[in-house]
């Protein structure tokens, strides 16, 4: 890679204040704010509006729709092969 034409990367905090969650990882983001993390290290903190930790399909909380009813909607609606 060419030294000077690419972002800094390194650790950086991702947190989630919905879910009061929050974890370490790798990224070219950067923050002004920081915060003390479980080793005791301080990192830039980056705050996200959702996560894994808050996301219904993630947390089990995604509602399903009725398809079997809409399929039988359109059936009687319409039939079901009839020739036309």
């Amino acid at each position: 890679m060419k030294p000077g034409i690419h972002p800094a990367y390194g650790p950086v905090v991702f947190r989630d204040k919905a879910a009061d969650f929050a974890f370490l990882t790798r990224s070219t983001l950067t923050s002004d704010r920081t915060v003390e993390w479980e080793d005791g290290n301080t990192y830039p903190v980056v705050d996200v509006e959702i996560s894994s930790a808050s996301h219904p399909f993630y947390t089990g909380t995604a509602r399903v729709l009725d398809t079997a009813g809409r399929v039988e909607r359109f059936e009687r609606r319409y039939g079901r092969g009839e020739a036309r």
